[in-house]
């Protein structure tokens, strides 16, 4: 009785994992980002194509399996796909794979 229920509870729990796992293959990156490639230089300070910025509190990362990142965490020279607000600061940035990265940009 007690090998059923945790055989049950483990299959359970795997299923649940399943959406999340796909999910990250499926993420959707707005037309309307743009692309560029990022390096972090300290903290919150980080360079996009050449440009230093400052990352807002709240800034959404995602890495290439759609997972939250800090900014210490982004790879050098990472090509990405971002969304500025109105003052022009990234507020939302995903790091590509190398078959995002190889697509051309919408509009291009």
């Amino acid at each position: 009785m007690f090998h059923a229920k945790l055989t049950r509870a483990i299959a359970l729990s795997l299923l649940a994992g399943l959406p999340l796992s796909a999910s990250a293959w499926d993420r959707t990156i707005p037309a309307n980002a743009q692309r560029g490639e990022i390096r972090q230089i300290e903290g919150m300070l980080v360079e996009i194509n050449g440009t230093r910025v400052l990352l807002p509190p709240g800034v959404q990362i995602r890495d290439t399996a759609n997972r939250g990142i800090v900014p210490t965490a982004i790879p050098p020279g990472a090509q990405i796909r971002y969304l500025v607000n109105q003052q022009g600061v990234p507020t939302r940035i995903w790091l590509l794979t190398p078959e995002e990265a190889a697509k051309p940009a919408p509009g291009n």
